[in-house]
Order: C-alpha cells, then sequence, then structure tokens
C-alpha cells in the first residue's frame, strides 16, 4: 500500500482520536486547534508544518518525524520522544508545555 502525500492542506479544530490521520508526508501543512491525544503518528513525517494549539498529549511518536516543524501553544504529555530524535527532527517551540516521562520496563 503506498503512503500519502499530503501537501499545503489545512486542518482546522480536526479530532485525530475519532479520525485517524492518513500514514505518509505531510508537507507544509498547518494543523490548528487539533486533538492528536493518544493517536498513533508512527511513521509519519511532518516537513514545514505548523502546530497551533494543538493537543499531542500521550500520542505515540515511534519513528515520526518532525522536520522543520514549528509549534505554538502545544500541550505534549509524553513517555518518551527518544523515538522521534532518530531523523534529526527539528522541532520549534513556542509556548509549548512538553512533560516527558522516560520509562524503562522492569527485567
Amino acid at each position: 500500500m503506498k503512503e500519502a502525500y499530503i501537501l499545503d492542506e489545512n486542518f482546522e479544530n480536526t479530532d485525530f482520536t475519532q479520525q485517524f490521520l492518513e500514514k505518509g508526508e505531510y508537507e507544509n501543512c498547518t494543523f490548528r486547534n487539533c486533538n492528536f491525544e493518544y493517536s498513533d503518528l508512527s511513521g509519519i513525517s511532518f516537513s514545514d508544518c505548523d502546530f497551533i494549539g494543538c493537543n499531542l498529549s500521550m500520542a505515540k511518536l515511534t519513528s515520526t518525524a518532525f522536520r522543520n516543524a514549528f509549534s505554538k501553544n502545544v500541550k505534549c504529555l509524553a513517555y518518551s520522544l527518544m523515538t522521534v530524535m532518530h531523523l534529526g527532527c527539528l522541532l520549534h517551540l513556542m509556548n509549548a508545555l512538553f512533560i516527558i516521562l522516560f520509562s524503562t520496563k522492569l527485567q
């Protein structure tokens, strides 16, 4: 199955807990007041995208890429963002609340 390529789209007041975000690459898109809480964003690439007033709390971000993404007034409570970092992401944060909880499995 071919992944989607979405260019120059605007998403406003979209609840991605009720509607899934299609897997693929998003370029130059704007997400305004969107709810991604507990959403699975694994494997999705965001290039030159803006996230304004969004809730990314507890979103699954395994192999997610944020390339030159801009965030303003974003809430993100996450277990770990280490899985996002492998692609050398660049994420500009403005008035964003990021609380990162690192967890390890007990052996």
